[in-house]
């Protein structure tokens, strides 16, 4: 197994949620059809455009956390109780805030 970079998979990460952030704000400004019955199905797409936007930048946020987390030196450690997070879950979820007990609870 390679050795895991934090730093390196929270750029990654960032890089990744702000390109689709910006893919998703470009597709939302998009004219709609003149059609009315088009219309309908496009301003239903943007629904769903706009929870996957919401979504990508809530994602976006939680990583800019533990990038401060990781400048703080309190990367990998729980928020809730203070424990190590398992390497295995911050692989899984480098922006992870909680380690598995805590984040079940």
């Amino acid at each position: 197994m390679s050795r895991f970079e934090p730093h390196e998979e929270l750029e990654r990460l960032s890089s990744e949620y702000l390109q689709r952030a910006a893919a998703l704000r470009r597709d939302l400004a998009k004219a709609h059809d003149p059609d009315f019955a088009e219309q309908a199905q496009e301003r239903q797409n943007d629904d769903v455009l706009r929870s996957l936007l919401i979504e990508a930048e809530e994602e976006l946020r939680l990583v800019g956390l533990a990038r401060q987390r990781l400048a703080q030196g309190r990367y990998g450690e729980c928020q809730r109780c203070g424990e190590p997070i398992d390497e295995a879950r911050l692989r899984a979820k480098p922006a992870a805030e909680f380690c598995l007990q805590c984040a079940a609870s």
